[in-house]
């Protein structure tokens, strides 16, 4: 089996490897590796020794290394290479025979062999043009020179196949061991290079928990407009995976901080009101980040309605109050209101989520979250009638244990006696769910009679007047329950004899 070595390369940074202090948690962290990369499939080092038998360099790079020294292995592994695109191909031809192109033009071609998923890139130094939003690609002629050119030291460090050396010229290792941030080269170049790495150190600060070095941090602050010349596409991905990160929270602080959300997602730091001088409402923006926090806290395991992480859960979590800055009003007496806030908020988050180029389906589900995520509040003296829960469900449809979440989330009051009562009468409207839909089966609410049903009764042909009897029926099932065919039957005659009155 082959074994990790950890030689120090020549062209590094002429520092040691660890500060003082760190270096039992950069060994810890070596121990990680040798379990996972030792291990390194067998296919990855064939794979090495095809690139070497040709005269050209491979080797592992980017996330996979990083999570190898978190100790976590991966099945879908990315490699540097001296090969340009051509040679790759042809190469991994011979290693597989399924071969496709992931991007030649920047270089990359992916494989699959054995239930592994390689993708392997010719040596690169990709920069942005001043106003392009497409990245120019530039090949390089080493793996140092690649490994310069990436976002952060932690993903800057790379082991070499077949032979697994370990690579690490900018100590990226012990950046890991300290848990930072830092760019192989300067921040400002970094980031001009390809602005979308501001959004990724918000991300990783996320998903890793890492902090950001103070420098790199204040290089976002001063370049956070440059951002915008970044894709939608590539914002949202780099967004997505930073709410389903395990602490969406702080890379969220650090948008908002740097500036960057103004530019990307502008009205969560819109949501930052000045409270009032009696203090009669909470600050928006951190209620909004203790409602995603809570939020999270609410999703379930695989097996529950709601398997964590949850995109659509915590990104109306986070826009769910969107619409408080636009529908703010003084009241008389120095109160504040939000009137209809959810109705401009769900519109408001359809719009920015659309812009984002976020799917039709995503956009529908969150922004109907928003709308409804203050209907609970209207439950509060627990007087709702069947009536009404019906059409809560019906309402919340597919998303009902979405909402479930959402609008316990949004309870943060620090009044204790007041989130016990908005808590036991949450329970106590899930309670009469349970028991409706146990009776009547809500999940799956539908007048007495179908369409057929209505046209022979009405003696009408398809059109406009089936859907309004069909509507009419459909609010009788709502309001009564359940009915029979013949009482649901006389009672849509008697309508159609008023309506033609």
């Amino acid at each position: 089996m082959a074994r990790l070595a950890f030689v120090p390369s020549q062209s590094g940074p002429d520092r040691p490897l660890a500060p003082s202090g760190s270096a039992p948690e950069v060994f810890a962290l070596q121990r990680s590796a040798l379990s996972v990369l030792a291990d390194l499939a067998p296919e990855a080092i064939a794979l090495g020794r095809l690139f070497a038998a040709a005269g050209h360099e491979l080797a592992l790079v980017g996330g996979p290394v990083r999570d190898a020294f978190l100790g976590r292995s991966s099945q879908d592994l990315d490699f540097a290479t001296s090969a340009d695109p051509y040679v790759t191909e042809r190469l991994l031809s011979r290693w597989s025979g399924t071969v496709w192109d992931v991007g030649r033009d920047f270089g990359t071609i992916g494989a699959f062999r054995e239930g592994l998923t390689v993708e392997v890139t010719t040596y690169r130094t990709d920069e942005y043009a001043p106003h392009s939003r497409k990245p120019v690609v530039a090949y390089g002629d080493s793996l140092e020179g690649d490994l310069s050119r990436r976002d952060f030291t932690v993903n800057a460090m790379a082991v070499r196949v077949p032979d697994l050396v370990f690579v690490d010229p900018f100590h990226g290792l012990t950046d890991l061991a300290r848990g930072v941030l830092r760019t192989p080269v300067s921040p400002e170049q970094s980031f001009d290079d390809d602005p979308l790495r501001m959004l990724r150190a918000a991300r990783f600060a996320a998903q890793l928990s890492f902090d950001i070095e103070p420098d790199v941090l204040a290089a976002m602050t001063t370049m956070a407009q440059r951002i915008a010349i970044v894709s939608a596409e590539r914002v949202q991905a780099e967004l997505t995976k930073l709410l389903l990160g395990a602490q969406p929270r702080r890379g969220l602080e650090v948008l908002v901080y740097t500036g960057l959300a103004g530019v990307v997602l502008p009205e969560v730091p819109a949501m930052q009101l000045e409270i009032d001088e009696h203090h009669r409402h909470k600050d928006v923006y951190e209620h909004t980040l203790t409602v995603v926090d809570q939020a999270i806290a609410l999703e379930t395991g695989p097996d529950g309605p709601v398997p964590g992480p949850d995109l659509v859960l915590r990104l109306a979590a986070l826009l769910h109050d969107i619409g408080k800055p636009a529908t703010k009003a003084l009241e008389p007496g120095g109160g504040v209101s939000f009137h209809h806030h959810e109705l401009v908020g769900a519109k408001l988050a359809a719009k920015r989520l659309r812009a984002l180029r976020y799917d039709k389906a995503t956009v529908g589900a969150v922004a109907r979250l928003v709308e409804l995520h203050l209907r609970f509040h209207g439950y509060g003296d627990g007087a709702w009638t069947d009536s009404a829960v019906r059409r809560y469900v019906r309402d919340g449809g597919d998303l009902l244990e979405r909402l479930h979440r959402l609008t316990r989330a949004d309870c943060t009051t620090r009044n204790r006696r007041k989130a016990m009562r908005l808590a036991a009468a949450y329970d106590d409207l899930e309670l009469r769910i349970e028991r409706l839909q146990e009776q009547e089966e809500l999940a799956a609410v539908r007048p007495a009679l179908d369409g057929e049903q209505i046209m022979a009764c009405l003696g009408l042909k398809p059109g406009r007047e089936v859907g309004e009897a069909y509507r009419f029926l459909l609010e009788l099932r709502l309001e009564r329950g359940p009915m029979e065919v013949d009482l649901a039957r006389e009672a849509l005659l008697e309508w159609w004899a008023q309506r033609d009155a």
